[in-house]
């Protein structure tokens, strides 16, 4: 799997008043069944919060490249599901394929939807760039020596750690509200 091949795509649907427990069921049910099917790289669901009022879910599925999303679209257990889900939502509901990187520029919880490349540009050099440069300046010395390869991994999966579980949480945080400007 190359990781620049992986699609994400967003769907949201609004559940029909009273269909809430059976689409649940369906849902879940489509779910398990799903991850079977090839190129799966995870699914994640938002349910409207309890006592909101809202009956609208956010289905995130995530791919390893165009060619798993087509076969995903074409499979029986896809068409079954979006026929069952065409008779418990409202409408046909919403898809919407996000690039790499919007899910790293976003908060927990938040909804995913795209972002202007230059600002995911901006935010991933702002994080990137210290990391890159600290990492040389203090494991730098110690990993040059090594062979190529093998110092270049050791380095690269430093980058990769520390900006997935510390640099773009906070970056995120930090400029959410650049990123995500109210409407």
């Amino acid at each position: 799997m190359n990781p620049a091949e992986a699609i994400t795509i967003s769907i949201s649907r609004i559940v029909k008043p009273g269909c809430e427990a059976e689409f649940e069921r369906a849902l879940h049910d489509f779910v398990q069944r799903s991850f079977g099917l090839p190129g799966q790289m995870g699914v994640h669901i938002m349910r409207p919060a309890p006592g909101s009022g809202s009956r609208e879910y956010g289905i995130i599925r995530k791919f390893d490249n165009l060619e798993s999303l087509k076969e995903f679209r074409s499979s029986p257990e896809y068409l079954e599901w979006n026929q069952l889900a065409v008779e418990l939502t409202e409408g046909g509901g919403r898809a919407q394929e996000l690039g790499g990187l919007e899910s790293w520029l976003t908060l927990p919880g938040a909804s995913l939807r795209p972002l202007p490349k230059w600002k995911m540009g901006i935010a991933t050099f702002l994080g990137v760039f210290p990391v890159a440069t600290v990492l040389n300046l203090t494991i730098g010395p110690t990993i040059r020596p090594w062979n190529f390869i093998l110092s270049n991994a050791v380095f690269n999966a430093c980058v990769v750690t520390l900006l997935t579980w510390v640099v773009m949480p906070l970056i995120t945080r930090a400029l959410h509200g650049w990123l995500h400007p109210r409407t």
